[in-house]
């Protein structure tokens, strides 16, 4: 019957892990239907000890298991257990040591905190590691033993000094972390045990000889498919089995199992009495097992029988056919050679097959002469070379010349016998110049000369790939120059050698002045170009050894180390200042910038990365204060300033809540009639320990922090309320100014909930007026446009309040629909006849009334500025002439009384 028709034999295989390469081949002949073809449904069970398997098979759970060498001890303390075949020709098993300055030394081992099993002293799964210790002189009493996490963190932060791994999983976890680390193999002293094994128990054996064979058979074909198509299985894993591990760390994985598993040189599930007999003395020499010990039934026979008790009583009896049989001898003896050299061509060419087929390149290289003495088409494509011209050369030839000299060191211990193999990452340069990165894993084969077995893949993209990640970390897109990151790491590697020789650094914080007006003029395009030219500026101003750097937008840093003298910081930030001030050409346009440059000294003024910044930023904000272009010195004073501006800040947050905040009026007078017609609304907030605190202090904090927006929306809903009484009882027309922040009125959203409140109080938009200043106008985004006309078409009247101090232009308020200007108290101050502050107010107050406009002129004082105002004909005064800012009720009285 085909197989297809049978019936499927239901069997079980336990893992001692959890699903990872290391199982590869079992999830291949599942996959790939060969447990199938065998008349078997084969679950396969994930692990979480290495003692698992053992117990699963001999309870009857499952009737397969996968185990290490210790299945031998098991077998000898009477457990019936039979090993079907070895799949790691060599034990995965090693020691990790963080690497040092010194060559590799495992003596470094004693006295330290070692992860080698559990830590109650017991040797189960970590027998090979302890004996080569033992090997190299170290007592198991000299180490201090720690409970095995299995966590290589705990090596790498320095928990233990040294820890047992696998060398296909724990090293991919470390070089990831960028941790510099050691390997210790056993197979260093001459203790070279089998990893993983396929067993089954006695019974199985027994009772489905067919089965057992069937199972081990599929087994094999599945690694040998496994090895061979290593990333369809790593995306097998994935897609089926578990995303514990990322196909990068599954494929190094299997990388790392080649040459434990050697696919290419032994065939898969091959297993030697001898090696088995190694092991045993090995045990033997650690006090596990008896001298002279014997594993009879241990390993499986598939073409033997187990009991052959008949067959020597049969031969007896029929010693009249010894002649006869002697015949049958020669004849079987020539018809097995014949076989044996059948099989021998078979496992040639299988070998050839699989070298010439590799994924991977692959050569055999003489360790001496260094001359490839065989290489697959893998190795010579990737080389870019023909045989003829890889067989003429030796790997220093094609190697980068930079590299050679650490694989020497490395190929050196090979030869001498102190290490099994390594791994490294290296280049080769081709014929035509170009250079190939690889990932090179070398093993040394035993053979009369010494020869090593050189397996590489090409991982040029994934080193320009990382090469690409790193740029883009580090470094600023546009200027090129060091990012925040890296200008961090820069700034700590300065302290730290500041600290060792003694020397001061410098940190100065630039941020470019007025760089706004030039984006929002001339276009974000052209202020990268600015940006770029600035910072090559910058760079120009000082040694190669200091750092550039961009923090962000328009701010750049610059850290000055080694520094002689102080005089030489001044001398570079002047410079600096100077190179700004040059005009920037952007196209057919220029473009005029200046810097406010904030210095702060290690260690004088700190002694913290985050400190040094943080003073050198309010230092930056004290030379933009003072009238921009200069450069400014942190100063406790600075210090002190930006803690009360926090706290202020901080208490600002509750004072809406905590009922802190007071409505001031001042009014606004007709100057004509004398009567007051309008008011402004201004805030005044009591702090419950500071008292009153001036607008001018606060209101900055509120615009920085944000709570400008909410202020405002108090002071409107106060304003509107008071402005519903006086409008019922006082003055049907009287009308409230509130004043609006630029970052308040380019907030998002617009003023609906404020019209729903005058409309829910019945109020006319003409009842308030928003004042704005000129500085607004000049962003002329759809978004500033669209607020004045929504403040339009619901009747809010608009001010220009401060009108003549700023970017005063007439086609502001031909564009925008503006009712009032309000005239600075700096014209009001000085007015004088024949004053040219008297000429520029009366042309302010005719070019108004030309436009329809009205004109307020504020911080009237005297009698005779009023008269003068009223005689230019100007409309409304405000100023402590009439009254100062008072409270609402005060207000409320002055109105009645009037």
């Amino acid at each position: 019957m085909p197989p297809a028709a049978l019936a499927q034999e239901a069997v079980a295989l336990q893992l001692k892990h959890t699903h990872q390469f290391q199982f590869a081949g079992y999830y291949a002949a599942l996959e790939k239907g060969y447990y199938r073809e065998a008349g078997l449904d084969v679950r396969i069970l994930e692990g979480h000890d290495g003692n698992e398997p053992e117990r699963s098979v001999l309870a009857g759970k499952a009737e397969y298991g996968v185990g290490d060498s210790t299945l031998l001890l098991a077998h000898m303390a009477g457990k019936p257990l039979v090993v079907l075949g070895v799949v790691f020709q060599h034990s995965p098993y090693a020691l990790a040591m963080k690497q040092t300055s010194a060559a590799p030394d495992v003596h470094r081992i004693a006295g330290k905190r070692v992860m080698v099993g559990p830590a109650s002293g017991a040797l189960s799964r970590t027998d090979e590691v302890m004996a080569y210790l033992r090997k190299e002189g170290i007592a198991p009493s000299s180490l201090q033993r720690v409970e095995h996490s299995y966590n290589p963190d705990d090596l790498i932060t320095g928990k233990v000094d040294a820890m047992s791994v696998y060398v296909t999983n724990e090293p991919d976890l470390m070089d990831r972390a960028g941790f510099p680390y050691d390997i210790y193999s056993p197979r260093n002293a001459g203790i070279d045990f089998y990893g993983d094994n396929l067993f089954t128990s006695e019974r199985e054996l027994k009772d489905h000889p067919e089965r057992v064979r069937a199972f081990r058979a599929a087994s094999m074909r599945g690694w040998v498919y496994a090895m061979s198509h290593q990333e369809e299985v790593a995306d097998l894993i994935l897609n089926k089995y578990t995303r514990r591990h990322d196909r990068r760390h599954l494929l190094y994985e299997a990388r790392a199992m080649v040459p434990l598993v050697q696919p290419v040189l032994v065939e898969i599930g091959y297993m030697n009495p001898e090696r088995w007999q190694h092991i045993a003395d090995i045990y033997t020499d650690l006090g596990m097992l008896p001298r002279g010990a014997s594993f009879d039934g241990f390993l499986y026979q598939p073409d033997g029988s187990r009991a052959r008790g008949w067959l020597y009583r049969v031969l007896a009896a029929a010693s009249v056919l010894l002649v006869l049989g002697a015949a049958v001898h020669f004849a079987l003896l020539t018809r097995e050679r014949r076989r044996a050299r059948e099989a021998i061509r078979l496992g040639e060419a299988r070998f050839r097959t699989m070298f010439e087929a590799a994924p991977m390149g692959i050569a055999l290289i003489d360790t001496v002469s260094g001359q490839f003495r065989d290489i697959n088409p893998r190795y010579l494509q990737i080389a870019g070379r023909t045989l003829e011209e890889m067989k003429a050369s030796s790997w220093r030839d094609i190697s980068h010349p930079d590299d050679v000299e650490a694989e020497q060191d490395q190929v050196g211990q090979l030869q001498a016998g102190r290490i099994a193999g390594f791994k490294l990452a290296k280049r080769l340069l081709r014929p035509d110049g170009s250079v190939v990165w690889v990932d090179a894993s070398i093993t040394a084969l035993d053979a009369p000369q010494p020869h090593h077995l050189c397996m590489i893949e090409d991982i040029t993209d994934k080193k320009q790939t990382e090469a690409l990640i790193w740029q883009q970390a580090n470094f600023d897109p546009l200027t090129q120059l060091p990012n925040r990151r890296m200008f961090l790491n820069r700034l700590e590697q300065a302290i730290v050698k500041s600290r060792r020789d003694g020397t001061r650094i410098a940190i100065l914080f630039i941020d470019l002045d007025h760089f706004k007006e030039v984006n929002d003029t001339l276009g974000h395009h052209q202020g990268d170009i600015l940006l770029i030219d600035a910072a090559r500026r910058i760079g120009a101003c000082v040694r190669e050894s200091d750092t550039v750097a961009r923090l962000g937008g328009d701010e750049f840093t610059v850290i000055l180390g080694e520094l002689a003298e102080i005089g030489r910081v001044e001398s570079i930030a002047q410079n600096i200042l100077d190179s700004l001030l040059a005009p920037f050409p952007l196209g057919q346009e220029q473009a005029f910038v200046s810097a406010s440059i904030g210095i702060t000294l290690y260690p004088d003024d700190a002694g913290s990365i985050e400190d040094l910044l943080k003073h050198a930023d309010q230092a930056m904000y004290a030379a933009k204060g003072a009238g921009r272009n200069r450069f400014s010195y942190f100063t406790p004073a600075l210090q002190v300033a930006a803690l009360n501006r926090m706290r202020l800040t901080n208490d600002l947050r509750g004072a809406v809540k905590g009922n802190q905040l007071e409505l001031y009026f001042q009014p606004i007078v007709h100057l004509k009639s004398g009567r007051i017609h309008k008011a402004e609304a201004l805030i005044r907030w009591r702090h419950p320990q500071r008292g009153l605190v001036s607008p001018l202090e606060f209101i900055p904090l509120a615009e920085a922090s944000g709570l400008i927006v909410e202020i405002g929306a108090w002071v409107f809903q106060q304003s509107a309320r008071w402005i519903q009484r006086w409008r019922k009882e006082v003055d049907p027309a009287f009308q409230v100014s509130v004043n609006q922040s630029p970052l308040e009125f380019q907030r998002e959203g617009g003023y609906e909930a404020w019209l729903a409140l005058l409309d829910e109080l019945g109020l006319p938009g003409q009842s308030v007026v928003i004042e704005i200043t000129e500085g607004l106008l000049l962003d002329a985004s759809s978004s500033v446009t669209d607020k004045l006309l929504q403040l339009r078409d619901g009747g809010i009247q608009v001010a220009l309040d401060d009108f003549g101090t700023g970017y005063s232009s007439l086609s502001y308020l031909k564009k925008f629909d503006i009712d009032y200007l309000k005239i600075d108290r700096s014209f009001t101050r000085n007015l004088a006849p024949e004053s040219s502050d008297m000429a520029l107010s009366e042309a302010i107050i005719v070019m108004a009334h030309k436009l329809g406009l009205q004109v307020i002129a504020e911080g009237v004082e005297t009698p005779e500025q009023r008269a003068l105002l009223a005689e230019a004909g100007c409309d409304y005064g405000q100023g402590y002439l009439f009254a100062k800012p008072m409270p609402a009720e005060q207000f409320d009285r002055l109105l009645r009384e009037q």
